[in-house]
């Protein structure tokens, strides 16, 4: 890593997931297959929900109506074209995938981010893998990601719907903040809704332990429950390793 603070790119959470759960040399994931799938799945639900294109209602996720710029458009079309709503859960069953994951590995790649490795065997490609090509857009998720840690002692609060769009506040509201200085609020110094998010994310995968050792597991692990769609991986994850454990007995 270079003495310069990282630049942060701005990545999705989908592709900031996939980055920090891939080794640097060789490109293979740094938790199960499984694993990195269907968090991904949770990440992407969990990226409509900060742009306010999906919310939580009850126990069903809906689409609100919002047509944010984003790269899940396809996804959002699929949340917002069933006849009936689905629970968190069923909807990372119902994205997590190879082909999604690649897509957003791809995406990375096409960004200088990673490098497409493919190894040709008997004619064809396999073992695929996405080592990374420029460190500087993960030194900055790891510093988020540290800062974020440790700038929350008592704990780290989930991020609302559609939170990253109220971040981002321009226009008339930010000039006229800015020019009444006497009586505006004061800035807040919390993490960032999307890199509470992320925590939250990487706890459900287990990965948050391996990257930060340090970080407070307890807290974490209450952080990805109160979180919708981490407790929604943390879910399916359950599912998933019982159906093996059931497979393995047979």
């Amino acid at each position: 890593m270079n003495a310069e603070t990282p630049q942060a790119v701005e990545l999705s959470l989908p592709q900031a997931f996939l980055l920090l759960a891939t080794n640097d040399k060789d490109g293979k994931p740094e938790v199960p297959v499984f694993a990195l799938r269907t968090t991904v799945a949770g990440a992407i639900l969990a990226e409509l929900d900060l742009l306010g294109a999906i919310g939580l209602e009850g126990k069903h996720i809906r689409a609100t109506g919002a047509t944010p710029e984003t790269e899940l458009q396809h996804e959002l079309e699929l949340i917002r074209g069933k006849s009936r709503p689905h629970s968190p859960r069923r909807w990372v069953s119902m994205l997590e995938g190879r082909a999604q994951t690649q897509r957003i590995y791809e995406q990375m790649a096409a960004a200088g981010i990673v490098e497409h490795v493919g190894e040709k065997h008997l004619g064809r490609f396999r073992a695929v893998r996405y080592p990374e090509k420029d460190h500087a857009p993960e030194a900055a998720l790891l510093e988020k990601v540290r800062t974020a840690l440790r700038a929350a002692p008592s704990g780290l609060q989930p991020p609302e719907s559609g939170a990253a769009e109220a971040g981002a506040a321009t226009g008339p509201e930010a000039a006229t903040s800015e020019a009444t200085p006497a009586t505006a609020k004061p800035a807040t110094t919390g993490p960032e809704p999307r890199t509470i998010a992320l925590i939250a994310l990487m706890q459900a995968a287990g990965l948050l332990g391996k990257l930060f050792p340090e970080a407070d597991r307890i807290r974490a692990s209450e952080l990805a429950k109160d979180y919708w769609p981490s407790r929604a991986v943390e879910d399916e994850l359950r599912m998933i390793r019982l159906a093996e454990e059931e497979a393995a007995n047979l």
